[in-house]
Order: C-alpha cells, then sequence, then structure tokens
C-alpha cells in the first residue's frame, strides 16, 4: 500500500507535532481553540486516509472518560455563580468552565497522539528514536511498554478462542464475559511471562548486550519538509509563549 505525503514524513516530525499541539492547547487560554484542534485533526485525518480509524478511536478512547471528567468538574469544582441546582447538584459558571477547558485539552492532547500512533508504526517511532541517539536497551524498553497492551490483548483473544472450543461460554452478558474472563488471568499472567523469556533469550541470540556498535537493516530517511516542520513548529511556539506573556 502507498503511503501519502502525511505518512511519509519521518516519525520524530509527526512526534513534534503531537508535542506542538499538546504544549500550545496548555499555552492558549480558554476551550475554543482547544476543541477547534479536533476538527483540524480530523481534517488531517482524512487527508491522510484515516479518517474513519481515527474517529472511532477517539471515539471509543475518550469519549467516557470525557463525559465523566466534565460532570465531575460541572458538579464539583468550586464557584460562586450559581447556574443551576438538580437535588443535591449544583453547577457554576466557574465549573462549567474548568469542565469545558479540561476536557476540551484531554480531547486535543489525546486526539493528536492517537492522530501520531494511527499514521506511524511503533517500529519505526523506536528506531527514529534509537537514530536521534537513545540507546537500544531504552529503544527497546520503549518498544516492549508500547507494544505490551496490543500483544496482551492478542493472547487474551486466543485464550478466548481456546475457551469457546472447549465449550465455554464466552459471548453474552456482561456477567457472562465476566465469568469467562477471570479464568484466563492465569494463562495470560503465565503466556506473559513466558513470552518476556523467550524475547530475552532471542536478543542474547542476536548479541543484543554486546559492547559493540550495533546495525540495521531498518533505515529511516528525512525530507525536506521533516528538516523544516520542526523549526516552524518552535518558532510558533515562541510566537504564542510571547503573546502570553504580552497580554
Amino acid at each position: 500500500m502507498q503511503k501519502n505525503f502525511i505518512q511519509q514524513l519521518h516519525p520524530l516530525t509527526k512526534f513534534f507535532f503531537a508535542l506542538f499541539v499538546s504544549a500550545s492547547v496548555l499555552i492558549i487560554p480558554g476551550f475554543i481553540f482547544s476543541f477547534l484542534v479536533f476538527p483540524m485533526l480530523l481534517l488531517i485525518a482524512v487527508a491522510a486516509g484515516v479518517a474513519k480509524e481515527f474517529f472511532g478511536t477517539v471515539m471509543k478512547a475518550l469519549l467516557f472518560l470525557l463525559i465523566i471528567v466534565f460532570f465531575m468538574q460541572l458538579f464539583f469544582y468550586p464557584g460562586d455563580h450559581l447556574i443551576g441546582q438538580w437535588g443535591i447538584f449544583k453547577w457554576t459558571e466557574e465549573g462549567l468552565n474548568y469542565g469545558l477547558t479540561l476536557t476540551s485539552r484531554i480531547l486535543a492532547m489525546g486526539s493528536v497522539f492517537l492522530l501520531f500512533f494511527r499514521l506511524t508504526e511503533v517500529r519505526d517511532f523506536v528506531k527514529s528514536l534509537e537514530d536521534a541517539g537513545l540507546p537500544p536497551m531504552g529503544a527497546y524498553v520503549v518498544l516492549s511498554t508500547l507494544q505490551i497492551i496490543p500483544e496482551m490483548r492478542r493472547q487474551a483473544n486466543t485464550i478466548m478462542d481456546a475457551q469457546k472450543t472447549r465449550g465455554v461460554e464466552t459471548e453474552g452478558s456482561m456477567l457472562t464475559r465476566a465469568r469467562a474472563f477471570i479464568p484466563t488471568l492465569t494463562p495470560l499472567i503465565l503466556s506473559s511471562i513466558s513470552s518476556t523469556e523467550e524475547r530475552a533469550i532471542t536478543l542474547e541470540s542476536r548479541a543484543f548486550s554486546a559492547p559493540t556498535k550495533k546495525t540495521s537493516l531498518h533505515k529511516l530517511t528525512k525530507s525536506t519538509a521533516d528538516r523544516i516542520l520542526p523549526f516552524i513548529y518552535l518558532i510558533i511556539l515562541l510566537g504564542m509563549v510571547l503573546w502570553r506573556i504580552l497580554t
């Protein structure tokens, strides 16, 4: 599958963009700019051809969290300007503003990193960090950390499929699925430990800890845009900071 311009950008260029967006929503006050970031990211996702996957991931990962955070701040953030009351719950103007600000920033920062990992393969990101000077041991720790959840989910699905072939009911209500999931924890933990040991043996068989310079068949290259864009991010950020200081 041929990659477009956005997907072809160097992983660090996309990572710097994620940091740039995260910093900008913290620098600019209020919630309007932060809420506008998500439509902008959605347009980038459309241009990159991953809009459907990106939108679905954001809804699954952030929607429930945003609702909880917003109502917690709305009802329990201290304030003097009462807007309304329902039973024991009161909401104030301060709580509403802080709830909108906090949820807008979580949405912007969470969305930009979800888009980053949607556009960037983990191995490319880790290789870019290694090329930037991260030691191989540190690169392996980052790679293992980023892969641990998908790997455990894949192993859990394999164990659940095995349970299903033995006639164990694994689908249905929440209680039924919880009863089917609990017995899978022991084999899941044991298989994770076994997998870790196998990885350690594999790495040592390839002289991972040998005190020599490491080489790699996987190469990453930087284009002109990859060299210019980080400086543009930095200049805009400095402009935002200067604007906040002067206003």
